[in-house]
């Protein structure tokens, strides 16, 4: 109980556990840790509490940190153009590269479904994906014509060059194996570099922009839920408070009287 300023439980108030927070605040301590923190309290004379050591709990009343929604970072159109410029020398690991690149942003799976998918998951005739998700859950998600462009390319000539042994995976490391999710997003992040972006980036960087650009080009909140994955449509709807941020700064910026 030092850090609260009291060595006692039973001459603890609620005015202490405030200053403790403003405390923690100050230090920026995170409000998630803090909200971890001030359950633990609240456990812990709650505990007192039915033991008769205290006559009232001091954290009662006290509510937990507001944690925020953090938004999304979406890509804007141009910074997608410039990362998925393809060079002009295509070895196997440049086609694989872009495949994948061009299969996250036209899908917007999340990078462990990507980095897992077989190489029958995919059908380029019918241009979609068979993902299997969390719990299990698979779904059916579609690709445009350049995406199955990228794909047939690496299939063709950049995943045999890849293969050491049978692999059911799609994405092939320089071992013939699977691959990881840590080398794919230094593989995002050199890319991103070397297009000019101002800015780190990873693979979850362009599912957000997958879901951002298809809402902002009028596409339906469910079917956009249907294809990330999302349970919940709670989740999905983080990206129309992106979108409307958009279009709030765009109304303040541009309209005479806004």
């Amino acid at each position: 109980m030092h850090e609260l300023g009291v060595r006692q439980p039973a001459n603890v108030r609620s005015e202490h556990i405030r200053d403790f927070f403003r405390h923690s605040h100050r230090r920026r301590i995170g409000s998630r840790s803090n909200a971890r923190r001030l359950a633990a309290l609240r456990a812990f004379f709650d505990y007192l509490a039915g033991r008769g050591a205290i006559t009232a709990n001091p954290v009662a009343d006290i509510d937990p940190p507001k944690s925020g929604t953090s938004l999304p970072k979406a890509l804007n159109r141009g910074d997608v153009d410039r990362l998925l410029a393809v060079p002009p020398q295509k070895t196997p690991f440049i086609l694989r590269d872009y495949a994948m690149l061009y299969l996250l942003y036209a899908t917007g799976m999340r990078v462990s479904e990507l980095v897992r998918l077989p190489v029958n998951s995919v059908s380029l005739t019918a241009g979609h994906v068979r993902v299997l998700g969390k719990g299990s859950k698979e779904r059916l998600v579609p690709f445009g014509e350049i995406a199955a462009e990228r794909l047939k390319e690496y299939l063709d000539s950049g995943r045999p060059a890849l293969v050491k042994k049978s692999s059911p995976f799609l994405f092939l490391s320089n071992r013939g194996t699977a691959m990881t999710r840590t080398r794919f997003w230094q593989i995002v992040s050199t890319l991103a570099v070397n297009a000019g972006i101002p800015r780190q980036i990873s693979p979850h960087t362009l599912r957000h922009s997958f879901a951002s650009h298809l809402l902002a080009g009028g596409a339906d909140l469910r079917a956009v839920q249907m294809m990330l994955g999302h349970s919940d449509i709670a989740t999905t709807q983080i990206y129309t408070k992106v979108e409307g941020s958009r279009l709030k700064t765009t109304h303040q910026r541009f309209h005479p009287r806004g």
